[in-house]
């Protein structure tokens, strides 16, 4: 599959992505590799939007996690969820259970990390399809150049299965979650662009194996490794497709900001330390790790 993206929809992608970005951070840490706690990107995103929601800019938060497995709540109340855990971090995983919506997905060096994080538009605001178009928009028009149409919508057999896998020719690239506080929220996706997407999504064929064993087929994913693919496979970006695709993405971000506008938002930004993120983080695996 190697179609083109219509004018028409290019043009309406880019007024969808400029609406927000104008004025939009960006926070770097695709090569901050030293932090070991798998759920340090979480915690971080979870301060960040707590700043936001208190008056502070918008961010996008793009980074990558090196060897770790990301659990969704409903996964960790699996049966042998404790002991599929124990297996994988045997083989070197850090294991976590996120606070955002979904289910698992592995995570690794191949995998960019895009974090949108964005104020509500009011008490009332819960436009999240609103806000996945917004990230879907952004990667298809990060991916434009590469000739390939991005497709959204469910792709069976895939992990983390939702309304907006992305995909391409009928394979899952990426996956989208939300966290969202009282005054703002954090849309997240998940880009598979580098290396096998079959091994991953074996990988967590085997979790669910483990996990799962005694439970409903309904009450977990029905995995098959052959639904996933990166982007380095899909579309040929080669090996250093990770660094490509996010820099394509900030690409896309720079050339609707203002200068004005980031001044405005970098004399209102906040970065919590080290120490307060590794404490989010500790409260985060309290709140959400069961038994």
């Amino acid at each position: 599959m190697n179609e083109m993206i219509p004018e028409k929809e290019a043009i309406h992608m880019s007024e969808v992505i400029n609406d927000v970005f104008g004025s939009m951070l960006i926070l770097d840490r695709m090569n901050a590799h030293t932090e070991q706690d798998a759920l340090y990107p979480f915690a971080l995103d979870e301060l960040l939007c707590k700043e936001t929601g208190l008056g502070g800019p918008s961010v996008c938060h793009i980074w990558q996690q090196p060897r770790s497995f990301i659990i969704g709540l409903r996964d960790s109340r699996l049966p042998g969820a404790a002991e599929a855990r124990t297996w994988l971090e045997s083989m070197g995983y850090r294991t976590a259970v996120r606070n955002s919506g979904g289910a698992a997905v592995p995570l690794d060096l191949g995998v960019v990390n895009l974090s949108l994080i964005l104020p509500k538009q009011g008490a009332g605001d819960e436009r999240f399809r609103s806000d996945f178009e917004r990230m879907y928009g952004l990667i298809r028009e990060a991916l434009a150049h590469t000739g390939f149409e991005v497709d959204k919508g469910e792709i069976a057999g895939a992990y983390c299965p939702g309304d907006f896998d992305l995909s391409i020719g009928g394979r899952k690239f990426c996956g989208i979650a939300q966290r969202r506080q009282a005054h703002a929220f954090v849309v997240q996706a998940f880009v598979i662009a580098a290396g096998s997407g079959q091994e991953r999504a074996q990988l967590v064929k085997e979790f669910y194996d483990r996990a799962g064993a005694g439970a409903p087929a309904a009450d977990y994913p029905q995995v098959e490794s052959r639904s996933t693919a990166s982007l380095e496979e899909l579309t040929g970006l080669g090996p250093h497709a990770a660094e490509q695709f996010a820099s394509a993405v900030k690409d896309i971000i720079r050339s609707r900001q203002t200068a004005e506008g980031t001044a405005a938002s970098a004399a209102r930004l906040i970065l919590p330390g080290s120490r307060e993120v590794a404490d989010m983080a500790e409260q985060l695996r309290r709140r959400y790790t069961s038994g």
